[in-house]
C-alpha cells in the first residue's frame, strides 16, 4: 500500500464525506423516538424478569430455613 501525505489523506476524507447521504432532522428524530421507546420496553421487561427471579430465589432459600 502506497503511503500518502496527511494533507492528501484529509483531502480524500473530505471528498468521501461529501458523498455521504446524511439523514434529515425528521429521520433522526423518528429514530430517536423509536430507540427511546424500545429501551423503555426492554427496561420494563428486564425489571419484571428480575423481580420474578428475585422472588423465586427468595422462595427457594426460605424453604431451607
Amino acid at each position: 500500500m502506497a503511503k500518502i501525505s496527511p494533507l492528501q489523506f484529509f483531502r480524500q476524507v473530505r471528498q468521501e464525506v461529501k458523498k455521504v447521504t446524511w439523514p434529515t432532522r425528521k429521520e433522526v428524530m423518528q429514530s430517536l423516538v423509536m430507540v427511546i421507546i424500545l429501551v423503555a420496553i426492554a427496561a420494563t421487561f428486564f425489571f419484571f424478569v428480575d423481580q420474578i427471579l428475585g422472588w423465586i430465589v427468595k422462595t427457594v432459600f426460605s424453604l431451607g430455613e
